[in-house]
């Protein structure tokens, strides 16, 4: 049997990370002629040709893709192992590295994190970095998290080997303090003419979405104040600043905490949320809870949002409906 070295398969998985022999060697301290002995060790080894030049750049080939997909994995598992010895050996808990893309409300993360906050997982401490979506898939690909948390997939133009699983989906409503919704649930959707909202700034897809309704719907609102800070938006809202577009899966949440209630889902706008990682397959248990109570919920939400309502939250709209 030809054992694969290992050694060959590292270098080699630093070099498709770095992009270059130059980057590459600044790394690993190693120099370039030494990397690319290296690199050809590996590619006589297995029978093909990893890499392609482009300019001062290596390009991988669709062999060389295939092959940085498996390494991936392996050194993702590897690093895995190393953690769970060091963590059993020491008695201090494995850290999970989650980033989460500022642009996903917090009341959202808590809700994604909590199977892993209830102490199910004792063992585990959660380091949670949140930052713009684009840094965050690079400190993946970087190895410096282990999951990222977004509202969309990695995107087309990153150069980055990741693997996307939808969570799930919720429709977007508007929200407000309960006179102000009620004022504008009624003749919805033309009573939001010149009605005041505070929504994200142009450069959020939800804000994007949220326009494209309006104009869709001829509607013409009157922005109070353009806010990326989910929280900022909530406590605005709940001083009777505006309505809020939120997803609806919130609605509880966005009661019981800021005492906000709907108006009227935005449909068909809808936001989505991915679990990003370097691995095909999810090594940690706690990875796999967040990912499957997460699914769980979402699809939960989703059979209660196409069942009829109870007579008991049909008693609840009316009592939420101005008179007159």
């Amino acid at each position: 049997m030809n054992w694969l070295n290992y050694h060959h398969l590292y270098y080699f998985w630093t070099v498709a990370r770095e992009g270059s022999l130059a980057s590459a060697s600044a790394t690993l301290s190693l120099s370039q002629p030494t990397l690319s002995v290296q690199i050809k060790a590996l590619e006589q080894a297995l029978g093909e040709k990893l890499f392609d030049r482009s300019g001062r750049r290596l390009v991988l080939t669709d062999i060389g893709r295939l092959v940085h997909r498996y390494a991936e994995d392996i050194f993702a598992l590897g690093r895995e192992m190393t953690e769970t010895v060091r963590s059993a050996h020491t008695g201090r808990p494995a850290r999970l590295r989650v980033g989460v893309a500022n642009s996903i409300p917090k009341l959202v993360t808590h809700f994604l994190l909590r199977p892993v906050l209830d102490g199910t997982f004792a063992d585990v401490q959660v380091a949670c970095f949140e930052d713009k979506p684009t840094q965050l898939i690079l400190d993946l690909a970087a190895h410096h998290l282990d999951l990222v948390l977004c509202d969309a997939p990695i995107p087309s133009e990153m150069s980055v080997r990741g693997y996307n699983q939808l969570l799930g989906e919720s429709s977007v409503s508007l929200f407000g303090e309960p006179s102000i919704a009620a004022r504008y649930r009624r003749r919805f959707p033309g009573s939001l003419a010149g009605a005041p909202v505070l929504l994200p700034t142009p450069n959020s897809a939800t804000r994007r979405e949220i326009d494209h309704w309006f104009e869709r719907n001829e509607i013409v609102p009157r922005v109070v104040a353009e806010i990326d800070d989910s929280a900022l938006q909530k406590l605005l809202a709940q001083e009777g600043h505006g309505l809020i577009a939120a997803p609806s899966i919130l609605e509880s949440e966005l009661e019981r905490v800021y005492g906000l209630v709907p108006v009227h889902a935005l449909d068909p706008v809808v936001e989505r949320y991915f679990a990003i990682t370097v691995a095909r397959k999810f090594h940690h248990p706690a990875l796999e809870a967040i990912c499957a109570e997460a699914t769980d919920k979402f699809e939960r939400h989703a059979e209660l949002a196409k069942a009829p309502p109870s007579k008991a939250v049909q008693s609840q709209l009316q009592k939420k409906r101005p008179r007159g």
